[in-house]
Formats: C-alpha cells, sequence, structure tokens
C-alpha cells in the first residue's frame, strides 16, 4: 500500500462474543486499518482490495469460498489459538494465503486450566461449594497418582510440569517420542500404545488437535480399558471424545468422573445429558481466557501477518 497507508485487516467485529477484544484495537490499528466484516459487506467493491490480511478471533469470521474469491490482495489468515480444524487448510492455500496460528501464546494458559479441571474434580470443589454444609465429600488424591496425557505438544508438557510438582506419576502418549532428557526434567513415561496409558492412569488429560485421525480418540473402548477410579479431562476439542460413550461411561460408572473444557457442540443444549450428571464439571472453554494470553495472542498474531506482508519467515505458519 502507497503513501503509508496502513493495510487491511479484516475482523468480525471489535467487542462482542465473536469480536476482537477492546483492550487490542489499540494495538492492532497500530500496524493494520481495520475492517470489519459489516464494513466490508456494506462496501465490498471498496474494501476488497484493502484487506490483506484476516484475523480470527473465536473462529470468525467464517473463511468460506466466496470470502476468498472477494480478497484479491489477500496474502495471510492469522488464527488466534492453536487449534485449525475450523478452516478449510486445503481450500486456504489453494488461493495462495499463508496461514498462521498462536502456539507460543496459549500453552501456558491451557495447561493452567487442565490443571485446575483435574483438582476441582479430584476434590470435587463445585460439588463443595453448592453443598457447603455436606461433611462427606470424599474426593481422590493427586499427590502420588498417575497422569496419562495424550498428546504431549508444548501445552502438554507444560501439564507435566505442573504435574510433577504435584509430585505425580506422568505417562505420555504422543505420535513421536519427547527427547531422553525432556522426559527426564518432568519425571515422564512414554505409552507408545495409547492402550498402556489408558490402563494405568488415575488421570486422563487429552491434549491433541482435532483431525480426521483424532476424530472420537476417546470413545467407548478407551473408556472401558480406564479405571472405574479414573477421571478423564478434555481440554482439546470436543469431538475428540465420543460424548455418548462418555454419558454411559458416567452413568454406569465405567469412568469415576469427567472435566471438560471442551463439548460438541460449544454451548451444549441447556437439556444435554452431560449438564445432568454430579460426576461431571464443564467449563465453556476458557483455557486462553486470560487477559495476559488474549493480548499475548493477537501479539502473536499481529508478528506473524507482518512477516507474511514483509515477505519473512511467519513464525508460527502452518
Amino acid at each position: 500500500m502507497g503513501g503509508g497507508e496502513l493495510p487491511g485487516l479484516l475482523v468480525n467485529e471489535i467487542g462482542g462474543i465473536h469480536g476482537i477484544l477492546h483492550g487490542h484495537v489499540a494495538l492492532l490499528k497500530k500496524h493494520f486499518y481495520l475492517i470489519t466484516m459489516k464494513e466490508f459487506l456494506e462496501n465490498r467493491k471498496h474494501m476488497s482490495k484493502k484487506v490483506q490480511a484476516i484475523y480470527l478471533w473465536w473462529h470468525k469470521p467464517i473463511i468460506d469460498r466466496e470470502l476468498l474469491q472477494s480478497l484479491p490482495n489477500l496474502k495471510v489468515i492469522a488464527n488466534s489459538g492453536v487449534g485449525m480444524d475450523h478452516l478449510d487448510l486445503k481450500l486456504v492455500a489453494s488461493f495462495g494465503v499463508k496461514m498462521a496460528n498462536a502456539p507460543y501464546a496459549v500453552s501456558s494458559s491451557t495447561a493452567d486450566t487442565g490443571m485446575a479441571l483435574l483438582l476441582a474434580s479430584a476434590r470435587r470443589l463445585v460439588e463443595g461449594n453448592i453443598s457447603i454444609l455436606l461433611s462427606d465429600l470424599l474426593g481422590v488424591e493427586v499427590t502420588g497418582a498417575t497422569l496419562g496425557i495424550i498428546g504431549m505438544g508444548s501445552i502438554g508438557y507444560k501439564i507435566a510440569l505442573r504435574a510433577k510438582a504435584f509430585e505425580m506419576n506422568i505417562l505420555y502418549h504422543n505420535r513421536t517420542r519427547r527427547k531422553e532428557q525432556e522426559e527426564q526434567a518432568v519425571g515422564a513415561t512414554y505409552c507408545e500404545k495409547i492402550d498402556s496409558l489408558l490402563q494405568q492412569a488415575d488421570f486422563v488429560m487429552v491434549v491433541v488437535s482435532l483431525t480426521p485421525q483424532t476424530h472420537k480418540l476417546i470413545g467407548k473402548r478407551e473408556m472401558e480399558l480406564m479405571k472405574p477410579t479414573a477421571t478423564l479431562i478434555n481440554i482439546s476439542r470436543g469431538a475428540v471424545v465420543d460424548q455418548e460413550a462418555l454419558v454411559t461411561a458416567l452413568q454406569t460408572g465405567v469412568i469415576r468422573a469427567a472435566a471438560l473444557d471442551v463439548t460438541y457442540p460449544e454451548p451444549l443444549p441447556r437439556d444435554h445429558t452431560l449438564l445432568k450428571l454430579k460426576n461431571v464439571i464443564i467449563t465453556p472453554h476458557l483455557g486462553i481466557k486470560t487477559d495476559k494470553t488474549t493480548y499475548m495472542i493477537t501479539e502473536e498474531a499481529v508478528e506473524n501477518i507482518l512477516a507474511a506482508l514483509n515477505g519473512l519467515p511467519i513464525p508460527s505458519e502452518l
């Protein structure tokens, strides 16, 4: 863009449920000319050539063929998180558009959420908050228990670091094994087969991306391999767990409890059975929702977009 004009950045809206946060606007406006979807749709002919980048916040705006065809100068799409299952990556790539996510910003906050759910379920904190007069709410021990982490990427590894501080025994299953020094640093033991992890763990935490291979990764068979005293914790994507099988497992005592920061769909319908079970904790996808983390995500997005627009290597390119 000549004459010092800032490159156009398309966002869904400012504020609201699916809009970029008001506190991030100044940072974005320092580098980009912000265009909301409403402004774009109202003046598509004028705005279409201005847009050089899109910033997705909570999966919005929706990226489809029609939108991509209307943006001849689009160079990059930056996502506000790690998971990209809401994007048709092949479609985007077919338009020559680069893509980036934000893995560095989200790992600590998401790991914190995973440990919070583990502790809350183990010690029955939600039930205790509701029934403060009851003295018979016996939980289960965390110290010395075995944690099985499915997915040992950056988030999974930070969960292991936190679990080590609680003196937990740590097992993990991953597509590729971690380096020996990384395993030793957190005291983690690699399970080549997921079944071995499921059979041994007191707490199973799922931390994988949603792909065709991980869709319903944890189903009826996998839950039946788990201990009847075990807890399933899901901080990845709702569809990674077979929710119908989970309901049955929780109702029939196949497993002790579940703690979920993700469901399918989100939010669940108000009459969904999972919402009625006492041995389930469900939070509304709180994984990254802190002031610091959300701002760091936008900072990471800005860095990725500016690199793409200047022809430089994109730090978090897919």
